[in-house]
């Protein structure tokens, strides 16, 4: 076996399996090892053996697919050829998974098989598992196992919690074994006729605590992936992909494709049933608001149902009073939603986390993009007093009013960082040395100045009210010259990352530029500068811009925001290199972008290192990333706006 894990996922659910299609139930790696529903591990063991061992593999799982297909044969030499071979298929449904096992004898005589799978459910937290190690108290809370018909139900409380995993397997297990350490075994004896072939199919179901919906589990791995393809197919209907750039155009089916299996459920205002696009798998599939917003940003051009969806849904979870524990404020928009045992305890702030400056201007931004790009102004109307209160927090509590610009503070209990870059460390100077105080981070700048010019103008079409949508226009004009006058570095000819608590500019040279093109918030001449900057070789890997410029001392090519390459940072960039006429810039990191995707399987992760092209010839990845993020696969759509299918 190897640490590798590979990725099923479908909405709310996802699955890591290995090589063999195992479960092994690790703690603190990169990967999440188990079956997942809503942030806890309803699976943490599963172990196939063929009589008695863990077989080989023949052939093991790929990656990229519906469905998780390997070969397994039971462990042998040159001199003892397999009895028989395993073919596995294994798929993950809404809140089910599904274990297809064909054996199929090698032998010209009857063979018996004793199969075996031993399964186990801790009902660990996910944020149990990450590589923090950090450890929860759980007071009174008691795990049970009952051995049913055809298989088990591992089932587990803690006060008012409730969750349970069913295991159901077809034909029935021959028995059920206690193996000592709370994992059961389930056990066939499987008689195989001469070159016979047996089928066995394991069901489970995944009820987490609060889950009222009749499940039903998948039939096979098969009628998952009809599921699948149904949902990508009207994704991806209707969409006119480049014919002049077929490499792009398999980018941006392959991103819409992902984009059908990240939908998960949410809530509108008044309780109504919504999809929205998660963050990304494994360790984010859940509502995260900036990433929701940047991928409807996106797709709307193409999909503007996961706008509607996800401005519905974040209206829904807006702040409406201040609450110091999850830094909630009234009209923020929120950061985070968790549905886990340790959110639902109070043990972790993520139930609704609001530790994001950016998300409540760019649920603005996109509402206004939304009604420019569709029409529908029943939504600005019925969202107008979130809008206002939206308004109304960035100019109080978010600190325009007083400071000038939207501020952030590291929150002790959440995040330290609280734009996009959120990881410590990440705003920083060139030495690397971290700011000190209230920060004001420039592309948050930036995205206030857009949502203040498009509220003024729902202010004025939609809502009717001149004298609001003057006040705002205002307020954009006075950011703006405020801003170029506080953050551009003369000495550079590049704005700063960031200010300080005492106004001071943080000098690190930081793609956060590109998106002060994407927003508008810089004069002509200082845009253009900033955009041809940005294509320099110190900047740009060739596969991408880098999050930091090399050559500074902060700067590592395997730092999660100090040199690596995202994505969504990049396609925004792209689209504002096209905003300011710079098209030949924006052709050249498109189709970087667009060369990294192709050598990725059509597939763009969340972030790659920073290495360039000319060292390495194929991008590197960086180790932690999410496989499947919802801003990544959004990314062609925005690259196909930016640019056409040049």
């Amino acid at each position: 076996m190897t640490d590798r894990h590979h990725l099923l996922v479908f909405g709310g659910t996802f699955a890591a399996v290995g090589d063999g299609g195992h479960i092994s139930g690790v703690r603190g790696g990169r990967f999440p090892d188990g079956l997942f529903v809503r942030d806890a591990r309803h699976l943490s063991r599963w172990q196939l053996t063929l009589d008695g061992a863990v077989p080989d593999e023949l052939t093991p799982v790929t990656d990229g697919d519906e469905i998780a297909r390997c070969v397994l044969v039971p462990h042998g030499g040159r001199n003892e050829p397999p009895a028989c071979t395993v073919f596995r298929e294994q798929a993950v449904g809404d809140g089910s998974f599904v274990d297809l096992l064909r054996l199929t004898s090698n032998r010209p005589v009857p063979t018996t098989v004793r199969l075996a799978i031993t399964a186990d459910a801790d009902f660990a937290d996910q944020f149990e598992l990450r590589a923090d190690h950090r450890t929860y108290t759980k007071p009174g809370a008691v795990r049970s196992r009952q051995v049913l018909d055809h298989g088990l139900e591992f089932t587990y409380r803690r006060g008012e919690w409730r969750s349970c995993t069913t295991v159901t397997a077809e034909p029935a297990p021959d028995a059920v074994e206690e193996t000592g350490t709370g994992a059961r075994r389930m056990v066939w004896t499987v008689d195989l006729e001469p070159h016979g072939t047996a089928e066995l199919t394991v069901r489970v179901i995944a009820r987490p605590h609060g889950e009222k919906r009749a499940l039903r589990v998948p039939r096979s791995p098969a009628s998952v992936t009809e599921q699948l393809l149904a949902m990508e197919g009207r994704f991806v209907e209707g969409v006119a992909f480049p014919t002049g750039w077929p490499e792009l155009a398999a980018a941006c089916a392959r991103g819409l494709a992902d984009l059908a299996a990240l939908q998960i459920p949410a809530s509108g205002p008044d309780g109504e049933e919504l999809r929205v696009p998660a963050a990304g798998a494994p360790w984010f599939l859940t509502l995260l608001g900036r990433d929701a917003l940047l991928t409807s940003l996106f797709t709307l051009p193409y999909r503007p149902g996961p706008a509607a969806a996800t401005l519905l849904a974040l209206a829904a979870t807006q702040a409406t009073e201040a609450g110091p524990g999850n830094v909630a404020q009234p009209g923020k928009i929120v950061h985070e939603v968790r549905h886990g045992e340790l959110a639902h305890f109070g043990q972790v702030p993520f139930g609704r986390y609001y530790g994001s400056v950016d998300a409540t201007p760019l649920f603005l931004v996109l509402l206004g993009a939304y009604v420019e790009q569709t029409g529908d102004t029943a939504l600005a109307r019925r969202l107008e007093r979130h809008a206002r209160a939206a308004i109304g927090w960035m100019l109080d509590h978010g600190g325009l009013t007083s400071r000038g610009y939207l501020v952030y503070r590291a929150d002790r209990g959440g995040l330290a960082n609280q734009n996009w870059k959120d990881s410590p460390g990440a705003i920083c100077s060139a030495d690397g040395t971290r700011p000190t105080g209230p920060v004001m981070a420039a592309g948050a700048q930036g995205y206030a100045y857009d949502a203040l010019r498009r509220t003024a103008w729902l202010a004025r079409t939609v809502w009717q009210d001149g004298t609001y949508a003057a006040l705002l226009e205002q307020a954009a004009g006075d950011l703006r010259d405020r801003f170029q006058r506080d953050f551009w570095m003369a000495e550079h000819g590049f704005p700063a990352l960031a200010l300080d608590g005492e106004g001071r500019q943080v000098d690190a040279l930081a793609s956060d530029a590109g998106h002060l093109l994407w927003s508008g918030l810089l004069d002509k001449e200082y845009g253009e500068q900033v955009g041809r900057r940005l294509l320099e070789p110190d900047f740009f890997s060739g596969w991408g811009v880098r999050t930091l410029a090399a050559g500074q001392a902060a700067y590592h090519p395997l730092s999660y925001h100090r040199g690596s390459v995202w994505p969504h940072d990049n396609a925004l960039i792209t689209l504002g290199l096209a905003r300011y006429g710079l098209h030949d810039e924006a052709r050249a990191v498109a189709h970087g972008l667009v060369d990294a995707a192709t050598a990725l399987g059509h597939r763009l992760p969340e972030v790659l290192a920073g290495y360039a092209r000319d060292v390495h010839g194929a991008p590197v990845p960086y180790p932690h990333a999410c496989v499947r993020e919802s801003r990544s696969a959004a990314a062609p759509l925005a690259l196909l706006t930016a640019v056409g299918g040049a």
